[in-house]
């Protein structure tokens, strides 16, 4: 991708510059200057309110929902990185021997290791699905064949919207088609793609959809946020921290423990997730 002209906006060197899309994005001006006056408030801890601790959390809850075309911000989780949220999709999909997995030749390994490990302790099989030669209609025949692989045996398609090596575009809403025939969960890495393409919760209906913050959100390093759908609701986070319990707004009864946990996918934000730097930028 070449970017050019927009010093107004990003810190840029002057001359264009050509960004490989493993990598991320430049940062806005904007978006350094709050890290900076954020940064700087934590030497003043005595300025941050208990309400601090989830109003700004909840902002981006809102506009991350707005983005996707996702009506309930709910529905959004805070996560440190996109493995911690494919993480915790394996934990709540209840598998059993003999379930396979589809992924992706090549597929970014924040995809890839989880599924792999549960191959090797719960008796569960990743098929990969090889890329075609690189001639015309390869993006065509590589969605045809995610399409044919997935059998009564698949539980899970995990892939992202695009190939993070060679921008490779899948067709998200005949795969979920094909989910549905079998029940099959649908798991999305949309890093490469969220923010700088259109992607609508409703029109492709995946089950979890997790976004890294530092690339095409435009967001910092160490952020990312994720959607869970219904089949989610019901979950057990892999962080069972005090945050994603029901009544963590009341600091005077905190020690009054709650096993409760918040309602969808707000039971699944890390530790910490108000995150004073990171949230606001």
């Amino acid at each position: 991708m070449i970017l050019q002209n927009q010093k107004d906006l990003f810190n840029l060197p002057t001359t264009p510059i050509y960004l490989n899309g493993a990598y991320m994005s430049p940062q806005l001006k904007s978006v350094e200057k709050i890290g900076i006056e954020n940064l700087q408030r934590k030497s003043h801890p005595a300025s941050i309110t208990p309400a601090d601790f989830f109003s700004e959390k909840e902002l981006l809850r809102q506009r991350f929902a707005t983005l996707i075309q996702v009506d309930d911000p709910q529905r959004i989780a805070l996560m440190p990185s996109v493995s911690f949220g494919i993480a915790t999709a394996m934990r709540n999909i209840p598998f059993q021997p003999g379930d396979e997995i589809v992924v992706l030749e090549e597929q970014f390994p924040s995809n890839y290791y989880t599924w792999k490990q549960l191959e090797a302790e719960k008796n569960i099989k990743v098929i990969t699905i090889h890329a075609p030669e690189l001639t015309a209609g390869r993006g065509a025949r590589w969605n045809e064949a995610i399409i044919n692989a997935i059998s009564s045996k698949t539980k899970c398609v995990a892939l992202p919207h695009v190939h993070w090596a060679d921008g490779t575009k899948f067709d998200l809403q005949r795969i979920r088609k094909g989910c549905n025939v079998v029940d099959a969960y649908l798991v999305i890495d949309g890093t490469q793609s969220v923010g700088a393409m259109p992607f609508s919760v409703q029109d492709i209906r995946p089950d979890v959809l997790i976004c890294g913050g530092y690339k095409w959100l435009l967001g910092p390093y160490g952020l990312g946020v994720a959607y869970f759908g219904a089949r989610f609701d019901q979950g057990i986070p892999l962080d069972n921290n005090w945050m994603n319990h029901e009544g963590a707004e009341d600091f005077s009864n905190l020690v009054n423990y709650n096993p409760t946990l918040k309602p969808k996918a707000a039971r699944y934000d890390i530790g910490e997730s108000s995150n004073f730097i990171l949230v606001p930028m």
